[in-house]
This record gives structure tokens, C-alpha cells and sequence, in this order.
């Protein structure tokens, strides 16, 4: 992604430019991130499931997760967010093995999760070149 905006992406049949924010917790808020080697595993687990699955990681902050991604039309977000979730998940749990007697049966991530879409132009924008393109 660039600095200024959102880069336009294109795939076989489609032009894209799309930012997506994702948010979510650790599962009964429980305070996982105690030191940076579980903080900086966390982002580097995030990013290896972007980079298997098409999707471009621009920021990831972790207190509870924030991710701000973009990725093709023919993805949905929950697909995203469960692609993120699950993989990081699977791989902390594997690298941190107390993380598997913290939760035993338990999910390491909430199950909800908070998306929020931004683009480079507002609502209004769009609104008035719609009505400027019909008359």
C-alpha cells in the first residue's frame, strides 16, 4: 500500500482499492501479550497468512489485534478474518506451549470481531459523481 492512499490492484476480471480494518480479542480478554516475543510472533503469524492467501497487510498493532488489510473482490472479510485468526492461533499455540494450558479447549480469539471499510473518497464524493454521470 502506499503512504498517500490505498494502491489499485487488479485481478483477471476486476480493479480493486480497498481498505479493510479489522479488530479483535483474545478469547474472555484474557492478557496474552505479556512480553514482545508473543507480540512480534503474533504479527509475524498474521503476515505469513496475508502473504499465503493474497491478502496485503499495511499495519498490524497488537494490544488487542488491529490489522488494516487489502484483498481481491473474491474474498469476504469473515473469510479474511478467519484466515488471520486461525493461522496466527494455530502457530502461537504450537510456539508458546503455555498458551495451550491457558486455554486447553478454549478458542485463543473471541469469536466476534469489529470491520471497518475506508477508500479514498467519501460517501459524498461517490454520491455526487453518480448524480453527475445520470444527468
Amino acid at each position: 500500500m502506499r503512504q498517500d492512499g490505498i494502491q489499485v490492484k487488479s485481478t483477471r476480471y476486476a480493479k480493486y482499492q480497498s481498505g479493510h480494518h479489522f479488530v479483535w480479542i483474545p478469547f474472555k480478554r484474557r492478557k496474552i501479550f505479556r512480553d514482545e516475543a508473543i507480540i512480534e510472533a503474533t504479527k509475524r503469524y498474521i503476515r505469513e497468512a496475508a502473504a499465503n492467501n493474497d491478502i496485503e497487510i499495511d499495519r498490524t498493532l497488537i494490544d488487542h489485534v488491529h490489522v488494516f488489510a487489502s484483498f481481491p473482490p473474491r474474498m469476504s472479510a469473515s473469510q479474511v478474518v478467519n484466515i488471520l485468526k486461525g493461522y496466527s492461533s494455530r502457530h502461537l499455540r504450537m510456539e508458546f506451549p503455555w498458551l495451550k494450558q491457558l486455554y486447553q479447549k478454549d478458542p485463543l480469539w473471541a469469536r466476534s470481531f469489529y470491520w471497518g471499510t475506508c477508500g479514498n473518497v467519501s460517501a459524498q464524493t461517490v454520491r455526487r459523481y453518480i448524480e453527475e454521470c445520470q444527468g
